[in-house]
């Protein structure tokens, strides 16, 4: 069937049509409306080595000479990085920000990107979280933010790393105002609109297949109205010359 068909057939039942449309639109609001909301924020920080270096002087009359921190990245940053964000993805600091694993909750802490393999490449920490009210996500990422600062410092203290060239988090993006994420709402509204708008042409289809069906057994039975009287007549009219 042919697009210009369909397009008659659906006009021609418009009585079917017209209420299974109608019905598109208010099943695609109703969705909208009562689909969760989900709001979310997120803040970055980068790590950076202090101005003397991350090394201490072995003769202090020839310290270490004072470097710009913003110029001083390497590998070993970027694998600190690594480390700390494996440390913070863990169900127990999920669970002690409000973010349980399993929960309504969503808390990503990467290196900016999404291949686990990348981490090592970049010393930014990018901490997001969605959440069902905004400032419970707000609330989630300043922990979470805090955490990593606290959890870099102690990592350095485990491993007895002399003060002066400890690394530090620099947060680059404070957490950010949280901002409703509407495009899971909106994609239920239009998943479901688009099944509605199919049932709707399901429905005009099948109105138009029970029509046809109805006056193909009208016709039937008007002509085998029609064939048992000319049957009858042929019957009288035989035993006439019989007799």
């Amino acid at each position: 069937m042919d697009f210009w068909a369909t397009v008659k057939i659906l006009f021609k039942r418009w009585y079917v049509t017209a209420p299974a449309f109608l019905l598109t639109i208010v099943t695609a609001l109703g969705v909208f409306a009562v689909a969760p909301k989900t709001f979310i924020s997120s803040s970055a920080l980068v790590l950076t080595l202090p101005v003397t270096g991350g090394s201490v002087p072995s003769d202090p009359k020839f310290p270490n000479p004072r470097t710009n921190p913003l110029v001083s990245f390497d590998q070993g940053l970027s694998m600190t990085s690594s480390i700390l964000i494996q440390a913070l993805n863990t169900p127990q600091t999920a669970a002690a920000v409000g973010a349980p694993i399993g929960g309504k909750i969503t808390l990503k802490i990467t290196s900016g990107g999404t291949n686990p393999e990348l981490m090592p490449a970049t010393p930014f920490i990018v901490i997001t979280c969605e959440a069902p009210t905004a400032e419970l996500a707000h609330g989630i990422v300043v922990k979470v933010t805090a955490l990593a600062q606290k959890e870099l410092r102690a990592r350095q203290q485990q491993v007895k790393a002399p003060p002066t060239t400890y690394v530090t988090a620099t947060v680059v993006i404070p957490p950010t105002a949280s901002d409703e994420k509407k495009g899971s709402r909106m994609r239920s509204a239009v998943v479901t609109g688009a099944l509605a708008f199919f049932m709707s042409l399901f429905a005009a289809f099948a109105a138009e297949s029970f029509a046809r069906h109805r006056r193909s057994r009208r016709r039937a039975a008007g002509a085998s109205a029609r064939f048992e009287p000319a049957l009858s007549n042929g019957a009288r009219t035989l035993a006439g010359h019989e007799g």
